[in-house]
């Protein structure tokens, strides 16, 4: 027999994010076999956004790739936010599973370098908004993968969600952020050293901004050191962790 979470499930009527991501929107079908899938129009705007940028995607776009009029795409897919939700999940893949014998931190370290690396492989991706949690086959695999690491924590299951939902808005910051300002090193290098430290040498005035004054003075803006997205990266992740550390140690405790 059904317990009631079961039978609460059973009733209620899914999102439509969540039937489209999982295939279970019903597509009008009339006259001969269609020539389309979901998968097939998934497919072709990830091609699009690989080869032009996600600007360049649109329905008309994906249309003429696929050798079809743009309105038989709107038989299975029908808008382009829904067309962005599936490149979103489809783009990032499955989560491959994580080393055997990992303690937690070191399976979160790894996550958070193979999320990474799939963004930067596809920059585009962090350019599509966000508009609820993880509901697609994917993007709920690496989510499991992440709440997996935490097994064995001494954490509640709330607090492993809670402290992957921070590890997901730490990645996707870092993964916009380092994007921007990857861009911005290769336009103009010396804005990320000397040069910035003279500036704000010009600029800051230790009465208003006497924090910052103190910084500027102690030379840390001084030298040419090149930008580096990871090591930067992974500093803002021990700090993360660290705090992790801490509230398994007051679960432990």
């Amino acid at each position: 027999m059904p317990d009631e979470r079961e039978r609460m499930t059973e009733e209620i009527d899914l999102p439509a994010e969540v039937t489209l991501l999982w295939g279970l929107r019903e597509t009008a079908r009339r006259g001969r076999k269609p020539s389309l899938t979901v998968a097939d129009i998934t497919r072709a705007a990830v091609e699009v956004a690989d080869a032009e940028g996600l600007g360049a995607v649109s329905m008309a776009k994906v249309a003429e790739r696929l050798g079809n009029a743009t309105m038989a795409l709107y038989r299975y897919v029908k808008s382009k936010n829904d067309l962005l939700l599936l490149m979103a999940d489809a783009a990032i893949g499955p989560a491959p599973a994580l080393p055997e014998g990992l303690e937690w931190r070191e399976g979160l370290t790894v996550w958070v370098r193979r999320v990474l690396a799939v963004l930067r492989a596809r920059p585009w991706v962090v350019q599509i908004p966000i508009s609820g949690p993880p509901v697609g086959p994917n993007n709920l695999s690496w989510f499991d993968r992440a709440l997996g690491a935490l097994g064995g924590t001494g954490l509640s299951e709330e607090e492993k969600v809670g402290v992957v939902m921070g590890l997901l808005t730490y990645v996707q910051g870092e993964a916009r952020l380092s994007l921007d300002l990857s861009t911005g090193y290769r336009e103009n290098p010396e804005a990320f050293g000397r040069q910035y430290g003279l500036a704000l040498a010009r600029v800051v005035d230790p009465l208003r901004f006497p924090a910052l004054s103190r910084v500027v003075t102690s030379g840390v803006f001084d030298g040419e050191v090149p930008y580096d997205d990871e090591v930067d990266g992974m500093f803002g992740l021990t700090l993360y962790l660290d705090g992790v550390a801490a509230l398994i140690g007051r679960a432990e405790a």
